[in-house]
């Protein structure tokens, strides 16, 4: 297998506890230490990250946006599900 038959990873990194996972690129390897490994050595070189996901991009099924208005449309008539008429406290951080 030479570099161009590499299977493409998507790369998500936790910069600091308590925050989500962020996409932070793409990389190809020949398996998943590798792309584990190498997605360190490039995406966390500045010591910005505290853990590390690796994807195969074959892996991930998303939704169009084209098809954006059909697709979310049903959770539009479920207001509880959205905290529009809730207080947010002073001081909560990451909501």
């Amino acid at each position: 297998m030479t570099g161009t038959d590499w299977p493409l990873w998507e790369v998500f990194v936790r910069s600091r506890r308590g925050l989500s996972h962020t996409h932070a690129g793409s990389l190809h390897a020949p398996d998943a230490e590798m792309a584990l490994r190498n997605a360190r050595d490039l995406y966390t070189r500045r010591g910005e990250g505290v853990s590390i996901w690796v994807v195969p991009s074959t892996a991930i099924t998303a939704s169009s946006p084209d098809e954006k208005d059909p697709f979310f449309e049903p959770s539009a008539d479920k207001p509880y599900r959205h905290p529009t008429f809730y207080d947010i406290p002073e001081g909560v951080q990451h909501l």
